[in-house]
């Protein structure tokens, strides 16, 4: 994967030295648990503690150098001074990244990242599914972890700078050639995506999310639109969703732009027909017409089929190759899933969507599908964005049939006060703080011809209650109650 050790200067850093470099570095760590001699200790700033505070602590384990800002240094001179040399950023944590790119050097040959509030997961899997079809060893890793040829779990959707150029580097050892990513706002914000060697990168859209870690939402679009603006090298080429006005305005400050939606663009959505169980997508580009089934519920997997067929595209696949992939797409886990059908013709689905956006773009991807009703299954998130809490109760009740307000992951809030929130925007939805039965309670009242989702958690096998992770999938509750209500009858 790597030589044992290497020079700063071969890392190709942008730094001012105080002190005298190391013959060599055996290795890069932002633990100090995890420093081990040799290693070059990278003190990032923080939005609690600064990574400086624990110099001493790498020191003490042998680091032969450390990486930081003038604040960290400073911090470091208070305590009197450390006899290692240090390397002083005034952007660490991109220096960071090129040190990790540097230090393990190997990355498939093709890379695309792709960015916006909804969308990314199933983009990034439909991309490797693609790729697969046309014969190439590929993933796509991210919130649900690594996917395809390779699997492996992931704590963040956008790993940190070390863990990713590990993966990466490990995937082409692995003789991976093709690596879609998703690229969250924290990790664009966080410089982790630089030093990835992008061939291109997409866009799927923008909403309300993340207001928590973000100043506001212009500087949370500010943090994807990093992706274009500093990311991805010059010559290579955005995929923009220009249905989406962010899309589009990122669209015309771009150089190379391949854009996809339905009025003009160069993927052109020129109709999409809806079955119970997918949709007919007629679809335009260069010139030719495509018609093509795919068996995903929801028009939005229309524009994530595209989108993801673009990417593949933009990296130099034969575009009828292509579109003649794309009827084999499965829908990805925990994303507009079907996972049970009651007895009577009702189905059940679960979905990642958890914010106002997501929800309503969900549920009304829904009804074209759903003979009757439409019954829907959520919460919020504690310890997050407390605003958009009323904002999806407005649209579930604006969309659905039949509303059930739950518990999601209440976190360290008192999850009484989460729906409360909630209910204050639909006070005629059913509140039922045990989501489990939440659940059993809106597949008993499925009638035929009606459907449920269930929002908010999607793939996720854990609920977050305080501090602690409970065992909880939506897709198996779905099931055992299915289970025990069939058997009742």
């Amino acid at each position: 994967m790597t030589n044992l050790s290497k020079t700063i200067d071969s890392l190709g850093l942008d730094y001012r030295l105080i002190g005298d470099l190391p013959d060599v570095i055996t290795g890069i760590s932002v633990d100090s648990r995890q420093t081990k001699p040799g290693h070059l200790f990278a003190a990032m700033p923080g939005s609690n503690v600064h990574g400086a505070e624990f110099v001493k602590f790498a020191v003490r384990m042998g680091a032969a150098a450390v990486l930081t800002d003038q604040s960290g240094y400073e911090i470091t001179l208070a305590e009197g001074g450390y006899d290692v040399p240090f390397l002083i950023s005034d952007d660490p944590r991109m220096a960071l990244s090129m040190a990790a790119a540097g230090w393990f050097e190997g990355q498939p040959e093709t890379i695309v990242a792709i960015t916006g509030t909804n969308g990314k997961t199933s983009v990034a899997n439909f991309t490797r599914q693609i790729w697969e079809e046309l014969g190439y060893a590929a993933v796509n890793f991210g919130t649900v972890g690594v996917e395809g040829a390779v699997s492996a779990p992931l704590s963040h959707t956008t790993p940190e700078p070390l863990t990713l150029h590990a993966l990466l580097a490990d995937l082409a050892a692995q003789g991976v050639t093709h690596a879609a990513m998703e690229a969250s706002s924290h990790g664009l914000e966080q410089r982790r995506l630089d030093g990835v060697r992008l061939t291109a990168a997409g866009f799927t859209n923008l909403s309300r999310d993340h207001l928590d870690y973000h100043d506001g939402f212009e500087d949370y679009f500010d943090a994807k639109a990093g992706l274009f603006r500093r990311v991805l090298p010059d010559g290579t080429t955005a995929v923009i969703n220009v249905d989406d006005a962010r899309g589009a305005g990122l669209a015309k400050e771009l150089n190379k732009v391949l854009s996809v939606g339905h009025g003009d663009a160069d993927i052109c959505i020129k109709d999409t027909r809806y079955r119970a169980d997918g949709l007919d997508v007629l679809v335009s580009f260069g010139g030719a017409s495509h018609m093509v089934p795919l068996d995903l519920i929801g028009g939005f997997q229309a524009d994530n089929a595209m989108l993801a067929a673009g990417l593949v595209i933009a990296c130099g696949a034969d575009a009828s190759e292509v579109f003649a992939a794309l009827p084999k797409l499965q829908t990805v886990r925990g994303r507009m899933e079907l996972v049970a059908t009651r007895s009577n013709g009702a189905m059940v689905f679960v979905d990642f969507a958890h914010t106002p956006d997501a929800l309503e773009t969900a549920l009304q991807a829904m009804r074209p599908h759903v003979m009757g009703r439409l019954l829907v299954v959520f919460g919020a998130g504690g310890d997050r964005d407390k605003g958009k809490r009323p904002l999806m109760g407005k649209a579930a009740v604006k969309f659905a049939d039949v509303v059930y307000v739950t518990d999601d992951n209440p976190r360290t809030e008192d999850p009484t006060e989460i729906r409360a929130a909630i209910m204050a925007a639909c006070p005629n939805a059913n509140e039922i703080g045990d989501r489990a039965e939440a659940i059993l309670t809106a597949i008993d009242a499925l009638q035929p011809g009606d459907a449920l989702l269930i929002a908010g958690k999607g793939h996720e096998t854990g609920q977050i209650v305080g501090t602690d992770v409970l065992e909880f999938n939506d897709a198996e509750q779905a099931s055992i109650a299915v289970a025990a209500l069939e058997e009742l009858q």
